[in-house]
C-alpha cells in the first residue's frame, strides 16, 4: 500500500478541481433565477418581509412571471453579498 501526502493547499485544490470535473460532466449548471426559499436560503435571512424590502428597494433584481410567483436573480443577490462583505483586519 502506497501513502500519498500532500500540503493543505494542494489537497483543497485537487479537490476543488475534481468537483469541477464532476459538474462538467452532469452539467451541472446554477439556475439564474430562484424562488423565495432559495433567495432567502442564500442571503441568509428567515423573513419574506426582509427580502420583500430588499426587493422593492432595488437592492436586488427579480421577475415576477405571475402575479403569485416572484423569481430572485441569483447573481444580482450575490453582487449585493458581496458588495456589503466587510473586509477582516
Amino acid at each position: 500500500m502506497n501513502v500519498i501526502c500532500l500540503h493543505d493547499e494542494a489537497f483543497f485544490a485537487l479537490l476543488e478541481e475534481a468537483v469541477e470535473r464532476i459538474q462538467q460532466k452532469q452539467n451541472v449548471t446554477e439556475d439564474t433565477w430562484i424562488d423565495t426559499e432559495a433567495a432567502m436560503k442564500l442571503l441568509g435571512i428567515k423573513s419574506k418581509t426582509t427580502l420583500q424590502d430588499l426587493r422593492n428597494k432595488g437592492k436586488i433584481r427579480f421577475s415576477q412571471p405571475q402575479k403569485r410567483i416572484i423569481l430572485y436573480d441569483r447573481a444580482s443577490i450575490l453582487e449585493y453579498l458581496d458588495k456589503n462583505a466587510k473586509e477582516t483586519f
